[in-house]
């Protein structure tokens, strides 16, 4: 995936411009990572932000939208083209002043660029 789809959600992602995923579960490619605690695109840089819970110790990571692979609004489910480990190796999420850093949001986006392709499950 190109540096500068990542921040876009894919047109076959399911997503509708308005639609509000607070509060969605947010599935990896092996298993639940978390549920939508917010959405944000400083920058033209759309992301959400996973509340993980219990999973990694109650911290938070960041996704681009073009991770988001699927959006099952009835089921009120998002799925991930990563793993749960890859999304935990994310770089570390901490303030919320990051979430408008272009720098931060810049080195999130080069990692998850990085990640090979992955075979998604359906949502």
């Amino acid at each position: 995936m190109a540096i500068d789809r990542i921040w876009s959600y894919a047109p076959d992602s399911g997503y509708t411009e308005g639609q509000d995923l607070t509060g969605f579960t947010v599935a990896a490619t092996d298993g639940t990572i978390g549920h939508v605690d917010r959405e944000d695109a400083p920058h033209g840089m759309r992301h959400l932000v996973v509340d993980t819970g219990v999973w990694v110790f109650g911290r938070s990571v960041l996704v681009p939208a073009g991770v988001v692979t699927g959006i099952d609004t009835q089921g009120r489910r998002i799925t991930l083209a990563c793993t749960r480990a890859d999304a935990k190796a994310a770089p570390r999420f901490q303030t919320d002043s990051e979430t408008r850093d272009r720098g931060y949001l810049t080195a999130v986006g080069d990692y998850y660029d990085r990640l090979p392709p992955r075979a998604t499950t359906s949502a």
